[in-house]
């Protein structure tokens, strides 16, 4: 696991827009694992100026989002649909036919999972994987006790999730408890993952998650099971791990190794 320790906010955002750049420089139809919430939108908001710039296209490309809420339609405010539309899709010259997210308004969530597991595989699996992190450790919504293998899922959202994500949802609206989500096992399918964290309230979740033991308890620690983790980290969010030092050495070196050979 590589973990990058950066000093705000907007560098944590630069530095993980700059990996799905260089994906995409690489390899032009990527296949982009994508996620919500607060943290990925100031790497969106990179994304979109460097596709505006003409730095980076998104034409040949396809997305997988994480996760939906059972029961909200696409066009629902508080969807994640709608999130992605608002917050990247309609910004970047992306085929919107390529922009998968699960589907919130199935009559037949059991099926659709499936449906979504098969998508995957057939656009030859994701090459890069943008996740968030929640304060118990969630990714995804794969909350504790997820299993470490599992696949995409229906998952009932743990009381923290639902009251951390309540700020959404103004008071007259039927906050969801339920979801579809990829799980952990195809999350470390994934050729590389890219976990962004900023703040003192993720601290916890991130010291469990590169420290602690691999661990149901915490689903994001499966992520010590992947063969190119990324973990791109504020000071605040690294304000509880041991090792800093060394960390923020190792990537020094990593630079210094990466620009001798022209990475």
């Amino acid at each position: 696991m590589q973990v990058v320790i950066l000093k705000d906010t907007d560098a944590v955002a630069e530095y993980g827009a700059q990996l799905f750049i260089k994906q995409l420089a690489k390899k032009t139809d990527a296949v982009l694992g994508l996620a919500t919430g607060s943290t990925p939108v100031a790497l969106y908001q990179k994304l979109i100026a460097a596709n505006k710039r003409g730095e980076v296209s998104f034409k040949d490309s396809c997305s997988f989002n994480l996760d939906e809420y059972l029961g909200l339609a696409g066009d629902h405010p508080q969807s994640y649909r709608y999130f992605m539309q608002q917050q990247l899709f309609d910004h970047i010259d992306i085929d919107a036919a390529q922009t998968f997210v699960p589907a919130g308004d199935t009559d037949n969530p059991i099926a659709a999972c499936q449906d979504y597991e098969d998508m995957i595989r057939e656009k030859g699996g994701i090459d890069i994987q943008l996740l968030g992190i929640g304060t118990n450790g969630h990714i995804g919504f794969n909350e504790p006790s997820s299993g470490l293998m599992s696949r995409t899922r229906v998952k009932t959202l743990a009381p923290a999730t639902i009251s951390d994500n309540a700020r959404f949802f103004s008071a007259d609206e039927e906050q969801p408890h339920l979801s579809i989500t990829m799980g952990i096992g195809t999350i470390l399918d994934s050729r590389q993952s890219v976990l962004l964290a900023t703040g003192a309230a993720k601290a916890s979740a991130i010291a469990a998650t590169v420290e602690g033991p691999l661990t149901a308890a915490c689903p994001a620690s499966a992520l010590q099971m992947h063969p190119n983790s990324v973990v791109v980290i504020d000071e605040e969010a690294a304000s509880k791990l041991e090792n800093t030092e060394f960390y923020k050495h190792v990537e020094r070196e990593n630079q210094k190794l990466k620009a001798k050979l022209g990475l």
